[in-house]
């Protein structure tokens, strides 16, 4: 680690001069001092991607005074959860003063009369207009290629002193960005690799961290992830870790734990897994599949096999099940709360949520429990599942993409629901990887 001052340039009239020192990890640094004009800092969640990020785009904001730069993120959601937000508090602890407009979501520089635009990248069509000067994107393997190419068209303001653009991203296996930065050999892109544990700031203040993202990842995503390299994840089976030898157990409920019951609605099928969590791990007994069904036929069968449960329930499942359908006045998830308020035994507890997880979370919080990267297996799958294990088996992506196929009717109806299950149950309430707060 290593101090390193950074001399600012002055705005118009040369009214001010900024001297900002800052403490910089090796790949920073490095990144910093690159010359070419598109840049990229690649590295696995806990490398200072953020910080890098941020006083690139300050440095920038000064080195082009009076002039318009913008810094995006993937959605909307991300910008200004995590972006806007890192990007404010870094300028505060350099004692700039900024005034940010949350309705233009523009952050004007006070003693340069410099201008961020802040914007999301999911509609690459709206990113027409103004000249800039400079622009930089957060997470950008999340990023559209069309989105980068259109913020390099509009790289163009002849009055700029140095015009760059810039991204920092955790690998997401040989997508766009790794054919551009890495693949092309381009004289005008330039790349950083920050190398697995290098940011021992963070290790002074949680010395589990990438321990704990050990026992939650399976091991290929952990490589990527954690150690930082690019990995064809996207290719052939989805639920990789998955082994009938390994993950295939007979076990028996026990009648004085909550049972977990998690639902994907599909009329053909309607799939329904029947589990329970015992000493940290998922046990997965019994699965209900129904052809050409309802949800009170579910709930019915359902009763059938363990409507005398003594030891409580809780119900996951597909959040479109809580809107309303044209073949009924009720949607799914309300015929499952009257279902289950009719039955006061039970003590059952409904817990959807608003909206899905993303499907890639939520395949590799289920490959993380198949096997996590420390050897820990923590899901157990009941022969009698066949259907649940028939799709461990087969789910695939699309050819030369993350898409998971869905071109087969019988598949991924099983898993999905294993999806909430797990989702419900052990999802990270408190994420990891790249958060607003200083990593250093």
């Amino acid at each position: 680690m290593t101090n390193n001052r950074a001399e600012l340039a002055p705005p118009p009239g040369g009214a001010v001069i900024r001297s900002l020192t800052y403490e910089a990890l090796p790949s920073q640094r490095r990144f910093l001092g690159k010359p070419e004009r598109f840049k990229g800092f690649s590295g696995p969640v806990g490398s200072g991607k953020s910080c890098a990020l941020c006083f690139e785009a300050v440095r920038l904001a000064y080195q082009n005074p009076g002039r318009t730069g913008l810094v995006g993120a993937p959605t909307y959601g991300m910008l200004s959860d995590v972006t806007v937000r890192a990007l404010v508090e870094h300028c505060d602890r350099l004692r700039i003063k900024t005034s940010y407009n949350r309705s233009s979501r523009i952050l004007h520089f006070c003693d340069t009369g410099s201008q961020v635009l802040l914007r999301s990248m999911d509609h690459a069509d709206r990113l027409r207009g103004t000249n800039l000067a400079w622009f930089g994107l957060d997470e950008l393997t999340y990023c559209s290629e069309d989105s980068w190419l259109r913020l390099e068209a509009r790289l163009r303001d002849p009055d700029a002193t140095r015009l760059s653009g810039f991204g920092v991203w955790t690998p997401k296996g040989f997508d766009w960005v790794h054919r551009k930065f890495i693949g092309s050999n381009s004289a005008e892109y330039g790349i950083v690799r920050a190398r697995p544990f290098e940011n021992q700031h963070l290790l002074a203040g949680t010395p589990d961290y990438y321990e704990r993202l050990r026992t939650s990842y399976d091991e290929r995503f952990f490589e990527q992830e954690v150690l930082g390299k690019y990995l064809s994840l996207g290719a052939g089976r989805v639920y990789r870790e998955f082994d009938r030898e390994r993950n295939v157990q007979e076990c028996c409920i026990q009648p004085g734990d909550c049972l977990i019951v998690s639902w994907d609605f599909n009329v053909n099928p309607m799939t329904v897994l029947v589990a329970q969590s015992l000493d940290g791990a998922v046990h997965v007994h019994d699965e209900i599949v129904l052809h050409s069904s309802t949800t009170e036929e579910a709930l019915e069968e359902f009763e059938a096999r363990y409507g005398g449960h003594c030891g409580g329930m809780r119900f996951y499942g597909d959040a479109s099940g809580g809107q309303h359908k044209t073949s009924s006045r009720f949607s799914d998830l309300e015929i499952i709360r009257s279902f289950v308020r009719s039955r006061p035994g039970w003590r059952a507890d409904v817990r959807f949520g608003k909206a899905n997880p993303p499907v890639r979370d939520r395949v590799n919080l289920v490959n993380g429990r198949l096997k996590s990267a420390s050897g820990d297996i923590r899901l157990r799958i009941s022969p009698r599942c066949g259907s649940l294990i028939e799709d461990l088996e087969e789910t695939v992506y699309k050819e030369g993409s993350s898409v998971v196929d869905k071109s087969d009717g019988r598949r991924t109806h099983a898993t999905d629901a294993l999806g909430y299950l797990l989702w419900g149950e052990h999802a990270f309430h408190h994420p990891v990887g790249e958060q607003a707060g200083r990593l250093f």
